[in-house]
């Protein structure tokens, strides 16, 4: 689904990705996994349009897209969640995810002002998707509490509603299970899960390994922006690259 080559990122003279090259396979779950600093947020920046690379090549489905922007990259269905969920905390959890949607939606000032059908019916429209997505990630009984006054477990699945109205094809999420306890843990993954299921294409980054491996068909493992390991868990977790620099002896298989 995304094809990347040669990607490249340097901030004056660090370079923070280097000459990075994969594939995030369509309909499965990916993830990116490294310590800390090995250019994981970055590699999301460059694919999701925040930075532009200073080298390579970003095709999705086939399009180059190495120069489009964030927004660019959501139109084409592209979404991307945070390690700090941010929501409009005094706006209703309905009202944050009725936001999602107007990246698809065409209506403008003038609509506004005049009150226009073409205004109502994509009013009527993105509330119908964000109820969709809200009952999606499980959370219909919280559409009219303030976003203040729900749990971290529960901003995060909103984060997911979010990506899910703007009808998103590929989800990157940067540390989905972050702040959350073993039990949320289980059912954010179960959430990723059914995701796919319904032909969400995900990429993760994550550091709580027993998820990964639990829940990844592929992974890529960076170290100081290079891309030093790439496949299955198994795979992964046999690797003796990866042990050295990231996860240690008591994570290699007996």
């Amino acid at each position: 689904m995304l094809e990347i080559q040669g990607l490249t990122k340097r901030f004056g003279g660090l370079t923070a990705v280097n000459d990075v090259s994969t594939c995030l396979d369509k309909g499965k779950v990916n993830a990116i996994i490294g310590p800390n600093g090995a250019g994981k947020t970055t590699f999301f920046n460059l694919i999701g349009g925040v930075h532009l690379p200073s080298a390579g090549r970003i095709l999705l489905n086939g399009e180059d897209v190495t120069r489009c922007r964030a927004d660019g990259m959501a139109l084409r269905g592209v979404a991307r969640t945070f390690q700090t969920t941010t929501l409009f905390d005094l706006s209703t959890v309905l009202d944050n995810l009725i936001v999602g949607h107007r990246l698809r939606t065409r209506s403008g000032l003038w609509d506004a002002v005049a009150g226009s059908r073409r205004l109502r019916d994509e009013e009527t429209l993105c509330r119908a998707k964000a109820r969709a997505a809200l009952d999606f990630v499980g959370l219909s009984h919280l559409e009219q509490r303030l976003a203040a006054d729900i749990t971290q477990e529960e901003r995060k699945r909103v984060a997911f509603a979010l990506a899910i109205a703007t009808d998103a094809q590929l989800v990157l999420l940067d540390e989905p299970a972050g702040g959350v306890n073993p039990e949320e843990t289980v059912g954010l993954a179960l959430l990723i899960r059914k995701m796919v299921r319904n032909g969400i294409t995900v990429c993760l980054i994550e550091h709580k390994m027993e998820m990964i491996m639990q829940l990844a068909d592929k992974i890529m493992v960076l170290n100081y922006g290079e891309k030093i390991a790439e496949g299955t868990p198994d795979e992964i977790r046999a690797n003796p690259a990866v042990i050295d620099a990231y996860l240690g002896s008591e994570h290699a298989e007996a």
